[in-house]
């Protein structure tokens, strides 16, 4: 027998009773295609949250000082006031809005700048049918309910945040609004550029999720009646 007669035998002998690699499991054709549809259905459901229900906004810029800072993570809830779409409107109704609930005085918004679209964040201080006069650091209320007018109680504003544009008094027409930075030596808000329409309003400020120290549902939320 020649040397390469008895290498071959060894190998051989040494290869007995190993099992061989496991064949790999292929999907089929109907598995591939469900997890192509469900991976497409998550997608859309993902998309639909996030245009329709909630979505993550990163605060940047001092205007709302105290109340939230620079990197402050929020989750903004687009559901609780309605659906809208500024840019598609309504055939003949000219609006673009599915209502379900109304913004409410003391609530902190996201919304789209009407000069622009730059998307800010600020507190609702006027609501539909109310006279605004800020004079000095005072905000006066007039509407059906307090014809005489009331002064609201800012405690969220701290003292070093007073000042800004004054002298303004507005009355709201429907589906309009008034809104101010917490930090009103700084911000930029109805007192310079006008009265803020319903279909701007991206939504509420739900959550804060970062700092984590700061955790907290509707953060910065106030009421004054």
């Amino acid at each position: 027998m020649s040397n390469d007669e008895q290498r071959m035998r060894v190998e051989d002998s040494k290869n007995a009773g190993v099992p061989g690699p496991s064949p790999v499991a292929m999907p089929q054709p109907g598995e591939t295609r469900s997890l192509i549809f469900y991976l497409c259905v998550a997608g859309l459901i993902a998309i639909a949250v996030r245009i329709f229900i909630a979505a993550p906004y990163l605060v940047s810029g001092p205007s709302m000082d105290e109340t939230f800072h620079n990197h402050d993570y929020l989750i903004v809830d687009r559901f609780s006031y309605g659906i809208c779409a500024p840019h598609i409107p309504l055939l003949e109704t000219g609006s673009a809005c599915i209502p379900v609930g109304k913004p409410q005085r003391g609530d902190v918004i996201v919304f789209k700048l009407p000069l622009n679209g730059e998307t800010l964040i600020k507190r609702i201080i006027g609501l539909p049918g109310d006279t605004v006069t800020v004079e000095g650091n005072s905000v006066t209320i007039k509407n059906n309910e307090h014809p005489e007018g009331f002064t609201l109680e800012e405690n969220y504003i701290a003292p070093q945040d007073r000042g800004g544009p004054t002298g303004v008094s507005v009355t709201l027409p429907p589906d309009r609004y008034f809104v101010m930075g917490d930090n009103r030596r700084v911000s930029y808000d109805s007192r310079s550029w006008g009265t803020l329409p319903r279909e701007m309003i991206v939504g509420r400020v739900l959550l804060r999720l970062y700092p984590f120290v700061q955790i907290g549902f509707l953060p910065g939320e106030a009421r004054y009646e």
